[in-house]
């Protein structure tokens, strides 16, 4: 544990050595901020397939582009984006994952959502879900806000 805990500390003091903060394979740490993230052109929508788009990935010396693909969705899942994040100096980089049941990404599960549109008014007494200007009585599809 004292050979790991120094090596650690050395490989901290270099330039862009990726140091983990936590146990978890999934988080890496660079002190080198990750290129612009390159423009991609996505493919037409593929049905019951999530678009999950490109990131930067360290592997262990430089930045290496992988690119987005279209993963087939799970359902009650939502996918969640790799993320580069600055703390302290350095860059730490979350990896996608699937995330249980938040349609709209608020971090609260749908099922202890009580506003799930957002709109600052619960559930219970909103009356426009989908935000599209006409009343849920008299939508056709008050889930939807393209259509009425």
């Amino acid at each position: 544990m004292k050979k790991l805990l120094i090596a650690a500390m050395i490989a901290g003091s270099m330039g862009s050595i990726a140091v983990p903060m936590t146990a978890s394979a999934d988080v890496i740490v660079v002190r080198t901020a990750p290129p612009a993230p390159r423009h991609e052109s996505i493919p037409p929508a593929r049905r019951g397939y999530v678009w999950t788009p490109g990131y930067w990935n360290w592997n262990g010396h430089r930045y290496v582009w992988v690119k987005g693909k279209y993963v087939r969705a799970r359902a009650g899942y939502n996918w969640s984006e790799p993320v580069w994040m600055e703390r302290d100096g350095r860059w730490e980089f979350q990896r996608g994952e699937w995330r249980r049941g938040d349609r709209d990404h608020d971090g609260i599960p749908n099922r202890y959502d009580r506003d799930r549109d957002n709109d600052g008014v619960p559930n219970r007494y909103d009356r426009d879900r989908d935000n599209d200007g006409v009343p849920n009585r008299y939508d056709d599809r008050p889930n939807n806000p393209n259509r009425h």
